[in-house]
């Protein structure tokens, strides 16, 4: 039997791979106990120094099992509770990994699969790409972080939008209002988004995870408060070889080797 979901650790690259195309990679029991062992492994792994989320097929993630809700011998929160505590758990503990995360959208995505394609730091997305709420559609609200992320990068109004009117976002669109950060060609997206991630996995492990540090507390608290923040990690950062390295590299033009 296939697995519902592929992990490979490559070159210190952790590649997530939603992988069930012929049922749009939706979201059931059986994806979401995979995703959460993926996750725990990817976390536990110090050799991973960056992760890649991304899907097998012409469909990201379609969303949740709507037919497994309809099992009318169970209560539906009962279902939902199944479904939803291992992949938020697990959600919670890759949105605190310290490395870069890169999500590759490679086509149509919508309700619980919204979150798995925009929790990443850089979110690439194919020309084919769509993204539709459609919880509301169905009487439900929204899950798997979708409804944090879609706020956070495009705001409150827009994700009004998204969730009450269930309208198609095409990947142009999702671009223009910052629910992704680039749009690629189909044929053209594994390999930008392996190359994106491969060039995060050898960067300076250190600075990195104190930069998603310093960008999620930029988000909290005051400007005169980060300053201090700011200066603790920049003397934490020229302390490391990887700060010392860099610069060596930068005057010697050529590539640093960062450890």
């Amino acid at each position: 039997m296939t697995s519902p979901l592929k992990l490979e650790i490559d070159q210190a690259l952790a590649t997530i791979t939603f992988n069930t195309p012929e049922r749009a990679n939706v979201l059931d029991l059986a994806m979401a106990r995979a995703f959460a062992a993926a996750v725990e492994r990817v976390a536990g792994d110090s050799s991973v120094r960056a992760v890649l989320i991304t899907a097998a097929g012409r469909h990201f993630c379609a969303g949740g099992d709507i037919h497994a809700f309809a099992d009318a011998s169970r209560p539906l929160p009962e279902i939902l509770q199944e479904l939803l505590d291992p992949v938020h758990e697990a959600m919670k503990m890759l949105t605190l990994l310290t490395v870069p995360v890169v999500c590759a959208i490679n086509g149509p995505v919508g309700g619980g699969g919204i979150g798995f394609a925009l929790c990443g730091d850089l979110v690439l997305a194919a020309e084919s790409m769509k993204l539709r709420g459609g919880y509301s559609a169905i009487g439900l609200t929204p899950d798997v972080g979708g409804s944090w992320f879609v706020t956070r990068r495009a705001g409150a109004a827009k994700a009004k939008e998204v969730f009450l009117t269930n309208r198609p976002f095409p990947a142009n669109e999702c671009l223009s209002i910052g629910l992704v950060d680039a749009v690629v060609p189909d044929a053209d997206l594994p390999h930008a988004a392996r190359k994106l991630a491969l060039q995060l996995a050898q960067g300076p492990a250190q600075a990195q995870a104190r930069i998603k540090a310093l960008i999620e507390a930029a988000q909290q608290q005051s400007l005169h408060a980060h300053f201090d923040l700011e200066r603790d990690h920049m003397f934490a950062s020229g302390a490391t070889d990887d700060g010392r390295e860099g610069i060596r590299a930068f005057i010697e033009k050529r590539a640093p080797k960062f450890q």
